[in-house]
């Protein structure tokens, strides 16, 4: 009864060629978030990645890296921002997907999809917009010269007015204008309405009203059972307004073989009905449900931010005696007054942002899943792989569509990343069942190792699909190459992990108040901020007691050690990689005392940054944390068992952190690179554009043009 659900999109694999005349972009720009490198050109060896299409004919068409030095840390708006605008993270000031501003309040942190990019100011404590950003996308020095650029889903391309968290009536330190560009798609968000799964059987059906079945029999839809109808929820409340939502399920026989067989069901709204369409997009009318054919979408009438969601039969017995149903988060397009357009023509051609995939199904964070197999969420997770990837490349297509003369287009495309978090399980010193540490080693799953690497095999022909359609769409010449200049890349590579870390929990297991010093992690990287005084909002820590405090929490992070057998293969490793100290002046009373960079530190680095080996992570601690085999009481307070298994954020030089590059196009020659940086693609593009970059730009323009050789 299991609907795993695998929907590759068919493409290909030989590209149709097109008229050289036609109107199409002159380079584009496709982020596949996580895409390691060593893993493509494995995938294209065994036969799982077709070598012609998608990364495979950029490979044989053009040039490609071997290695590709991303940004420190790791992570992924860190890196895109690098990507975006050719800068460091000491410059771009997106040093995390979470830390801390020092305008902000001292327990207050940013996303580092929503920080400003190049920094701000900060004179007197008083924030502001800078005046000479330390790094800019690439696209404001493009605009300055008449191009053409088109963000789709790409990160800092949002039009939004940044302003500063935590602040009563904060004023604006990145203007909207800085992040918005000819076409400019944001990617959404939540509507503040959670995953939910829902357990039915026979007793919560009752025999539908004649008005309800003559509603279907005018939709076209027919059943040979009697059609059954229960109540599944209400949503009262939707960001931006809408409802409330009596949200109801028809149950349908739609097989004419004399046998009570339900197999499809009908999410609809009870205020609605059903109505019988045609429906023009958003809008979706009721998700019509068939078990084993995937999930539907669903539109919810009435709300101003254009909200849907989907729906998933994981679990339908043909007599109703066992239903299991899921709705996913409730999601739309953040609607930024500077992008109305954009967002609006999105919603209206391809409709409503489609949820990605949720890792609280298969971490079992989600409410109402606790009677659904490990099986079952896996195939939630599967479909929403495949329909977001789907979304986000309808997206660049519709964009592309609609500004053809465009000179860059940048795609972001979210997977093969969520699926290696929660799938990439190689390493023997990783549970197969979080709550039971006994299952590493010779205690593992072999048949969930073995279903887990499909998952993520499957993540990777539906990025690399993404790309075959987007070369599909500007055609290629005679040869095989593509008629635009198109540039895969990756933010950064991907490996396992094994322990899940406590940072904060540590520190105070060593004496700190986390009053005074305060971690804010993401994945296996660290910002350590002391609450200074004269900086800090309300800070309590004199400069003198900020010195000692430094160093010591630079000696507490070098004194964590993994010295347990089970983990450690016979030797006892620090777990801190990477450790680095915010300079300081010589003088303590120098004005710019907690405010020193480097090329390391950032305007908004933590006073201490640190980034752990491979295998920890700060992510991943269970609620209760689940002990990892052989550690003690005292080490189990920080260390535990994780509960997903993929992870990036390490030392930026370890190939495996390595990101992608693959390139081809009419400008564009074929090889091979040994090694290059992603702080290099900006002025690539910018080279390939005919564009001077920008004064901040720290890469430099690689050699893959055949305009220059």
């Amino acid at each position: 009864m299991l609907a795993v659900c695998f929907v590759i999109v068919a493409v290909h694999s030989v590209t149709a060629q097109s008229n050289p005349g036609t109107p199409r972009p002159k380079v584009i720009l496709i982020s596949l978030d996580g895409a390691q490198p060593d893993r493509i050109n494995k995938y294209l060896e065994q036969g799982v990645l077709s070598p012609n299409q998608g990364l495979g004919l950029l490979k044989s068409h053009g040039i490609f890296a071997k290695q590709n030095i991303t940004c420190n840390p790791s992570l992924t708006a860190a890196c895109h921002t690098t990507i975006g605008s050719g800068s460091n993270t000491s410059r771009t000031d997106v040093v995390a997907n979470t830390f801390h501003l020092d305008a902000s309040p001292f327990i207050t942190t940013v996303s580092g999809f929503n920080a400003p990019i190049g920094g701000y100011s900060l004179n007197n404590g008083v924030p502001a917009v800078s005046d000479n950003p330390t790094a800019e996308p690439i696209w404001i020095e493009l605009l300055k010269n008449g191009k053409k650029v088109v963000t789709a889903t790409f990160p800092g391309g949002d039009g939004l007015n940044v302003t500063v968290p935590g602040l009563t009536n904060s004023p604006i330190i990145q203007p909207a204008a800085e992040r918005t560009v000819t076409y400019t798609v944001p990617f959404g968000t939540t509507a503040n309405v959670f995953e939910q799964g829902f357990t039915l059987n026979a007793s919560n059906f009752t025999n539908a009203s004649d008005a309800l079945v003559k509603q279907l029999q005018i939709a076209g839809k027919q059943s040979y059972a009697p059609v059954k109808v229960a109540n599944l929820e209400t949503i009262s409340q939707v960001t931006g307004g809408g409802g409330p939502y009596n949200i109801q399920v028809a149950a349908l026989d739609t097989t004419n073989d004399r046998n009570v067989n339900y197999d499809t069901l009908v999410f609809f709204d009870a205020n609605q009905g059903i109505q019988p369409g045609p429906f023009q997009l958003p809008s979706t009318g009721p998700a019509y449900v068939t078990l084993g054919r995937g999930s539907q979408p669903f539109f919810f009438e009435g709300t101003a931010n254009k909200v849907g969601a989907r729906f998933y039969i994981t679990l339908l017995a043909p007599d109703l005696s066992t239903v299991h149903v899921a709705r996913s988060n409730l999601t739309y397009i953040p609607r930024n007054t500077a992008v109305l357009s954009s967002v609006d023509d999105i919603n209206n051609n391809v409709g409503f942002w489609q949820p990605q995939s949720d890792y609280y199904f298969v971490e079992r964070l989600a409410t109402g899943i606790d009677n659904f197999s490990d099986e079952e969420l896996e195939s939630i997770y599967s479909d929403q792989v495949q329909n977001f990837v789907d979304y986000q490349t309808r997206i660049a297509l519709r964009a592309i569509s609609q500004n053809p003369n465009a000179d860059l287009v940048m795609v972001y495309i979210e997977e093969p990343d969520g699926s290696e978090h929660q799938f990439l399980l190689t390493d023997p010193r990783q549970a197969t069942n979080p709550r039971d540490p006994n299952t590493i080693g010779q205690g593992q799953d072999p048949a969930k190792v073995a279903r887990y690497q499909k998952y993520v095999e499957t993540a990777y022909q539906a990025a690399d699909n993404a790309v075959q359609r987007i070369i599909s769409t500007v055609g290629t010449d005679r040869h095989g190459k593509p008629l635009s200049n198109i540039i895969a890349v990756s933010d950064h590579g991907f490996t396992t992990f094994y322990t899940s870390v406590n940072l904060n929990a540590y520190l105070s297991s060593k004496g700190f108040d986390l009053n005074q010093v305060r971690a804010v992690t993401s994945g296996p990287a660290a910002h350590v901020y002391i609450n200074l005084q004269g900086r800090e909002p309300n800070g309590i820590v004199t400069r003198q007691d900020y010195i000692t405090l430094q160093k010591q929490v630079v000696q507490a992070l070098g004194e964590l050690q993994e010295t347990n057998p089970n983990y450690n293969l016979g030797k006892t490793t620090q777990i801190f990689d990477q450790v680095y100290a915010r300079p300081l002046p010589n003088d303590i009373n120098d004005p710019t005392f907690g405010l020193g960079t480097n090329d390391i530190i950032a305007q908004d680095s933590g006073d201490v940054f640190a980034t752990m080996k491979e295998g920890y992570n700060f992510d991943g601690t269970q609620t209760p944390p689940v002990a990892r085999l052989g550690d003690d009481s005292t080490t189990s307070q920080f260390l535990s068992v994780s509960n997903f298994y993929g992870a990036h954020g390490y030392n930026p030089i370890t190939q495996e952190m390595s990101a992608s590059f693959f390139a081809a196009g009419p400008d564009i020659r074929k090889g091979k690179l040994e090694q290059i940086r992603n702080i290099d693609v900006a002025p690539t593009i910018d080279q390939l554009l005919g564009v001077k970059p920008a004064s901040t730009v720290q890469g430099t323009a690689l050699n893959i043009s055949l305009k220059t050789r």
